[in-house]
């Protein structure tokens, strides 16, 4: 038998990582596109002042929160829950530590440190926003938003299989 507090853990884990894929969505699916369709220079600009904004975000919050909570809910799943349940909490676990949290460390936030060195007017700036920042940044955020919902996927059934006793 699982612990109430594990199982309520999980299943704000389901909503955390909802919240985290739509999020990620929402700007590989068009708030990218609409600033690669303004001027280079206003799309680099905005998107600088959003990556020093989004430090002060409840999405930070549950982005970095769930970096922190998989690992442990994997952990758990492993030492304490048997079979496909504890299986399915462990691939959640994994795609958002790895999928997530990896990726934005390996490739979207040194690109956003990077886009940060550039006059959001110089022809530095339109050069990398064009040939990298943009295709690339936003390739890897739309890995970022299967894997939160991937792990709010797998979060989720493994919660109904909990609560059905598996």
């Amino acid at each position: 038998m699982t612990s109430t507090w594990f199982f309520v853990l999980l299943e704000i884990s389901v909503i955390a990582c909802g919240l985290v894929s739509g999020v990620f969505l929402t700007f590989s699916d068009f708030v990218m596109r609409s600033l690669d369709g303004a001027k280079t220079s206003a799309g680099v600009e905005v998107m600088q002042v959003i990556n020093r904004e989004v430090f002060r975000t409840v999405f930070m919050v549950l982005l970095l929160s769930m970096s922190a909570l998989s690992p442990f809910l994997m952990g758990y799943a492993y030492f304490r829950i048997a079979g496909p349940t504890s299986a399915l909490i462990m691939i959640g676990g994994a795609l958002y530590f790895a999928g997530v949290f990896g990726v934005s460390l390996i490739f979207n936030v040194p690109m956003n440190n990077h886009l940060d060195t550039k006059g959001h007017s110089s022809p530095e700036a339109a050069t990398y926003w064009t040939t990298i920042y943009f295709p690339q940044w936003t390739f890897w955020n739309y890995v970022r938003a299967l894997a939160s919902a991937g792990s709010a996927i797998c979060f989720l059934i493994a919660g109904v299989w909990l609560a059905q006793g598996g």
